[in-house]
């Protein structure tokens, strides 16, 4: 059974939520676009807005259960010089957005322990920004289109098995949905979240 976050807890997950779309929706658009597509430039999505990469659903997954999704960033491979090698460092890079931000919150509640821990809210806050972002990566490493790991698992796939994943593509909505009502998703999440967390807490 889900265990709902209090109210408190909602409202300080926030903008950990917001930044943790935001954040990862970016640095797809914005390795694509170093990489030579200018599609989601194009698109208005090399932006830090957060409303300009909301999925409301997702969202709402994220802010009550911890993990979620946003509206993916639109991506052309046709522009890309070395399209398999490009696709996985654009594909990868939304998770790593997120590592990243986990590991720069826990650097500076080491570094400044006295100042982000004092306050029970802020405290809280900042516990929030690093397991919610840690969430987030892990939740789209899992190799289910359309989450980021689907991406990654096409490179690695030989051809004879690339056209049966495809054909997951328009059921893979339905499976998260199945896998989370299961728990299937949080046994699966819940290990490597802790020792994500561990290791930047440490």
């Amino acid at each position: 059974m889900f265990r709902l976050p209090a109210l408190a807890d909602l409202l300080l997950s926030l903008p950990a939520v917001l930044w943790a779309i935001t954040f990862h929706e970016f640095c797809h658009g914005y390795m694509a676009y170093r990489l030579g597509d200018p599609t989601a430039e194009r698109a208005g999505r090399l932006s830090m807005n957060p409303l300009h990469h909301l999925d409301p659903i997702g969202a709402l997954m994220l802010l009550l259960f911890r993990f979620g999704w946003a509206k993916p960033v639109p991506i052309d491979p046709r522009y890309f010089k070395h399209p398999k090698r490009d696709m996985f460092l654009v594909s990868i890079a939304g998770v790593s957005g997120n590592f990243l931000t986990a590991v720069v919150v826990g650097l500076l509640v080491r570094l400044f322990p006295e100042q982000l821990l004092a306050n029970v809210a802020l405290r809280q806050l900042v516990l929030l920004m690093i397991i919610i972002n840690i969430s987030f990566g892990v939740f789209n490493l899992i190799p289910i289109p359309p989450l980021d790991g689907s991406k990654l698992l096409y490179l690695a796939l030989p051809s004879s098995l690339l056209g049966k994943y495809y054909w997951l593509e328009q059921y893979g909505f339905f499976i998260l949905m199945i896998l989370v009502a299961t728990g299937a998703i949080q046994a699966i999440m819940g290990p490597a979240v802790n020792v994500l967390l561990r290791l930047i807490l440490a």
